[in-house]
């Protein structure tokens, strides 16, 4: 009782100074009126943009869940020295919003290999597998032959635009992997990781079928240690042993790349200053592979190695929108997931905002009436936002509001990580705790290595040609056909032969353009030849 009497006490004297933040104007009822009332005079004006959509930008925030997307606007503000929770990030400038569901086929909460197959494929799939249907299994090669499945990347290239990936992760990791590898491990990163038995059942490993499977024209990201021989020195990291090389089979993929474009233009680059030399007038294609696993993450970044991500999608965007056909490009904030997975919301929260200043410099350089922009997570993490902080306080701060241990906790806590810390039954007591620098690492209430995932519905927001297909409560498959439909990519071309009805869609043992591939429907179908044989035979 005299517990919840001190909390009690304490939550009156936080409402009655917590108001004195308000800004003068917000206390006069015509501001908020006013705010309204443009508001919803822009929704009435708005006008459905129907055109077939040229370029397709897709911008994926790794683990970018609502949390993170509202904290991440607090900081962005406050980074302007504003209170913060007013701030009007980019991604809040998309008229279209919907809400999307992330569970895999076999797990309520997902990880970016299923999640990635399902947005980018168009088919939910299981934990740990990339480009492949439900019907193949985690690690199982032999289950992955004629279960693969194709993504928009693909189904752009073969409709003849110009296709790109960008990414703050290695190249190879589970999300850009995607758009181009059948795998039935997204561990699977160089031949060296691939098991012996996979490979005498004909798998290969995802850097090779970074090469093999589409013309990607912009490469951008890490992963350099996955391209070449084992023990070949990183030019950046000469003398880091976990740096080098890692393949067994002697291929220099990058080399190989090289002579794959011989007769064009075609530049592989490790460092900005060659990066910044990259022309993208007289570039037809590009890698960028400026670490030997994922990139630094923007607090620790240095700006006269590596390039940000504004600078990397921006560089992708001019080389790709050469084409007359258009193009389609997928960058992603890749490290804002592994920030969250080491409980460190500094890290998480500025990669968030550098990578909302990406999707800016790209809505900069592209024509809303021909481009499509969707912004999206593939999963969200267990970070919760609580604790009645007053307006523009830190996001990165402490609660004023105390526990009934009579010890303060952060604004940001993670439901599990790292950051489990009881002695003697008690929990650390942050009161001379700076928890605003980058490698504070947040409480949790379970102890586990690594945070998992979380499960809730993440946000997809949309603006430009068909943006308005981009709303309600779907399924995460949907994004990818709803994408396809508005550029007439993949099998479903309606929107430009002004169709109402669907395509007739064939079934067969092999992957279609929509990603529809596997065997399922074939069994079927034969299983109708079969009855329909058998009830002949019984007439006879």
């Amino acid at each position: 009782m005299e517990s919840t009497r001190v909390a009690i006490l304490a939550l009156s004297l936080l409402v009655a100074f917590g108001s004195s933040s308000a800004k003068v104007e917000e206390e006069n009822p015509e501001f908020w009126r006013s705010q309204a009332r443009k508001t919803l005079q822009s929704a009435l004006d708005r006008k459905l943009n129907t055109n077939v959509a040229k370029n397709i930008l897709l911008f994926l925030g790794d683990g970018m869940g609502i949390t993170t997307y509202t904290a991440a606007r607090i900081l962005k503000g406050q980074l302007q020295n504003q209170t913060g929770e007013e701030t009007v990030m980019t991604m809040d400038t998309f008229p279209n919003v919907g809400l999307v569901k992330t569970y895999s086929v076999d797990f309520q909460i997902p990880d970016s290999a299923a999640t990635a197959t399902a947005y980018l494929c168009g088919v939910k799939t299981n934990l740990n597998t990339i480009g492949v249907s439900a019907a193949a299994r985690n690690g199982v090669c032999k289950t992955q032959k004629g279960n693969e499945v194709t993504s928009i990347l693909k189904w752009a290239k073969d409709a003849g635009k110009s296709v790109g990936i960008v990414t703050t992760t290695r190249v190879q990791h589970a999300t850009p992997a995607t758009s181009y590898a059948h795998s039935a491990s997204r561990k699977w990163y160089s031949d060296a990781d691939v098991p012996d038995a996979a490979k005498r059942d004909g798998c290969t490993d995802i850097s090779s079928q970074l090469l093999n499977n589409t013309d990607i024209d912009v490469i951008i990201g890490g992963g350099r240690k996955y391209m070449t021989p084992r023990g070949t020195k990183d030019p950046e990291y000469p003398r880091d042993y976990s740096s080098r090389g890692k393949r067994k089979d002697g291929r220099n993929l990058i080399n190989e790349w090289q002579r794959l474009k011989i007769g064009k233009v075609a530049h592989y680059v490790w460092n900005k200053t060659d990066f910044d030399a990259v022309d993208p007038e007289t570039t037809d294609y590009l890698m960028a592979l400026f670490e030997p696993g994922d990139l630094r993450f923007e607090a620790d970044r240095d700006p006269s190695m590596d390039p940000s991500i504004v600078e990397t999608t921006e560089k992708a965007i001019r080389i790709l929108q050469k084409n007359p056909k258009g193009f389609f490009l997928l960058v992603e904030g890749g490290r804002i997931d592994q920030a969250h997975h080491n409980g460190r919301a500094y890290m998480a929260l500025h990669e968030t905002v550098a990578f909302d200043y990406a999707i800016a410099k790209g809505l900069e350089l592209t024509k809303e009436h021909e481009t499509l922009t969707i912004v999206t997570a593939d999963h969200s993490h267990p970070v919760t936002f609580n604790g009645f902080p007053f307006r523009g306080q830190s996001i990165l701060g402490k609660s004023p509001l105390w526990g009934t241990d009579m010890l303060p906790y952060t604004t940001l806590m993670y439901g599990n990580g790292p950051g489990h810390k009881i002695t003697n039954g008690k929990r650390p007591d942050l009161r001379n705790v700076n928890t605003k620098t980058k490698d504070y690492i947040q409480l949790s209430a379970a102890p586990t290595e690594s945070t998992t995932h979380s499960g809730e519905d993440v946000a997809v927001l949309a603006r430009g040609p068909m943006a308005h297909l981009f709303q309600g409560v779907q399924e995460q498959n949907y994004i990818a056909h709803a994408m396809a439909y508005a550029a007439c990519v993949g099998a479903d071309v309606r929107h430009c032969q002004g169709q109402t009805q669907p395509p007739v869609v064939h079934t067969t043992f092999t992957d279609d353009k929509n990603g529809n591939g596997g065997t399922h429907g074939s069994v079927t179908l034969l299983m109708s030849l079969l009855g329909a044989l058998l009830a002949i035979a019984l007439l006879i």
